[in-house]
């Protein structure tokens, strides 16, 4: 007989969630109690931290600007280009991925030039902006669209290309057409991909919109950051980064969100910590059959191939 399989470690048990949010909560206070450490002693070991403010200086500066009203309206005016161009890029991102993976013709027209005008920068438009547009803020909205526009189309393009092909004969064979096809199995099953799309597209957008702030806007949080800066105000300069920081973090955090209210259908593959079973033990082997036993059963196993061969 084979020995047992040792049990599974109890020890090894998951958090709750009280624990998992308290575990979180210690991590991002001894990031800034460490923070802290370095500043306040003028840590200088090749990373010169003592040009760096405190964490007590950028709360001071944070509680400063919260009872003002221009930090308010720089937020305004931030989360209004963002969401303008984001939701522009959203709808056309997906109309266009959609339109470029179901038709040859639309590929070969629009494909070569979405491919060269992809991989250029979007902060690299800001020229074009400036050129095209009659102010900056529309500069600034079609700049924050095309930073976001590309991560859809593509993620569109590839979620819609991977479909199976079966989905859409069933619903042919039902007598459905094209439009039933895109609203019950393309659409449908190109979710997954398109709100991948979305969550990067929302972060770049962040990255780009804050830069075109920075270089040709009047006010908004990239704005002020930028400002801070030019004057040596290093903790309004923190202050807009950590601004900038939880605002990318709440806005990815509710595409994430509605990406999995969309998708409740679909089953969960992401990793759930669980107890881990204890695994099953080893049985011993079964003694083998007597000799007549076996006798009779390939005799009877031959005579049923004779049969078949028959």
């Amino acid at each position: 007989m084979s020995r047992p399989a040792p049990r599974a470690d109890r020890n090894q048990r998951p958090l709750p969630p009280i624990g998992r949010y308290a575990l979180r909560v210690a991590a991002l206070a001894a990031a800034l109690g460490l923070w802290q450490l370095l500043t306040s002693l003028d840590v200088d070991l090749w990373l010169r931290f003592s040009q760096f403010p405190t964490v007590t200086d950028v709360a001071h500066a944070f509680a400063d600007r919260l009872s003002g009203p221009d930090y308010w309206t720089d937020l305004t005016d931030s989360l209004t280009r963002i969401l303008t161009g984001f939701l522009l890029a959203a709808v056309l991102g997906v109309a266009v991925g959609v339109l470029v993976a179901r038709s040859r013709l639309a590929e070969d027209l629009l494909g070569p030039i979405l491919e060269v005008v992809r991989p250029i920068p979007a902060i690299a438009l800001v020229p074009v902006a400036i050129l095209l547009f009659p102010s900056n803020e529309q500069g600034i909205v079609f700049i924050t669209f095309t930073a976001a526009f590309f991560p859809v189309l593509v993620s569109t393009r590839h979620a819609v290309r991977a479909l199976t092909p079966v989905w859409e004969e069933a619903v042919l064979t039902m007598g459905g057409g094209r439009w039933r096809i895109l609203g019950s199995v393309v659409l449908p099953g190109a979710l997954p991909g398109i709100f991948g799309g979305l969550s990067v597209g929302i972060g770049v957008s962040w990255i780009c919109v804050i830069s075109a702030e920075m270089i040709s806007g009047q006010y908004g949080v990239g704005y002020r950051t930028w400002q801070d800066y030019t004057i040596v105000n290093y903790p309004g300069v923190f202050v807009g980064m950590v601004t900038i920081g939880v605002l990318g973090w709440l806005t990815s955090t509710a595409v994430e969100l509605l990406g999995r209210r969309l998708t409740r259908w679909l089953p969960r593959t992401s990793y759930v910590p669980r107890a881990r079973p204890a695994p099953p033990r080893a049985l011993a082997p079964a003694p083998p059959a007597p000799t007549a036993a076996r006798t009779d059963q390939s005799s009877d196993a031959e005579e049923a191939r004779d049969e078949h061969l028959v």
